[in-house]
């Protein structure tokens, strides 16, 4: 926690920073749709994390800050027992591990991907803010329209860049383990509520290499209310900030196919 003065330093320091900046330059999410094309194929594949090796970096990938008073996290490519495997390592951190991508939503609306959840804080619950921690999430941002953002999203979107020197894309899904809360809760953060969580594994299967699939078109929907733009970073988390424990995950390939 930052001392009131200096939370009222860093406010100010973004309005003045970022005043009469189009909020669209503001959005990372902008820049990456103009940047790179849309992928094509089948199946877009997001992450192959098994063709790495263990011990070296993955090629063009790379953190991304949670919070700038926040640890970070730790990314390694690890043996995973049947190939090789990332590993998310927090000791108290919160940090995540992207990829800039551009994909079409309607074209390409399910994500699949498999994780192993090693090591956990008690009771996570992401509707506690005390609690919103989780050892394996799989994190896909979006583009959207900008002039829908209200002034307090706006602001935060401000704060942010002058905090971290980055920017936001337009939205987030967080799709999480977690402990208390049940398969199916839909949670806003407490910054913002363009970023949603959404518990797609409540407890159990400590240990076990679990395997996903979500509709990511039908869950913006339910999450924002509105149809989803194109789909411009995927990432994993591995985070303990809040609880300040320690948490532990693996995760294999990530993929985008269209709805069978």
């Amino acid at each position: 926690m930052i001392p009131s003065h200096a939370a009222a330093l860093a406010c100010c320091a973004a309005l003045a920073g970022c005043a009469g900046v189009p909020v669209d330059e503001l959005l990372a999410s902008t820049g990456i749709v103009a940047e790179l094309p849309l992928e094509s194929g089948t199946r877009v594949e997001v992450a192959r994390f098994s063709a790495g090796r263990a011990g070296e970096s993955q090629p063009g990938w790379g953190r991304f800050i949670v919070s700038p008073f926040a640890t970070k996290s730790d990314y390694r490519l690890v043996d995973g027992g049947a190939g090789v495997v990332l590993e998310g390592l927090a000791n108290g951190s919160a940090s995540g591990f992207y990829r800039r991508i551009h994909i079409d939503p309607k074209r390409h609306p399910v994500i699949e991907w498999r994780w192993r959840v090693l090591q956990t804080p008690a009771d996570l619950d992401p509707r506690v803010p005390a609690r919103d921690d989780s050892p394996a999430r799989v994190i896909v941002a979006f583009h959207g329209d900008a002039a829908r953002l209200d002034i307090g999203e706006r602001f935060t979107l401000a704060l942010y860049k002058a905090l971290t020197g980055e920017r936001m894309p337009y939205a987030i899904i967080m799709y999480s383990w977690a402990s208390d809360a049940p398969v199916g809760t839909i949670s806003p953060s407490i910054p913002t509520g363009k970023i949603q969580t959404i518990v797609v594994e409540s407890g159990g299967g400590i240990g076990e290499w679990r395997e996903l699939r979500r509709n990511v078109r039908e869950d913006y929907r339910l999450a924002f209310g509105e149809e989803p733009w194109d789909i411009v970073a995927v990432g994993v988390m591995t985070d303990a900030d809040n609880t300040r424990e320690k948490a532990r995950a693996q995760y294999g390939d990530i993929s985008f196919r269209p709805e069978r």
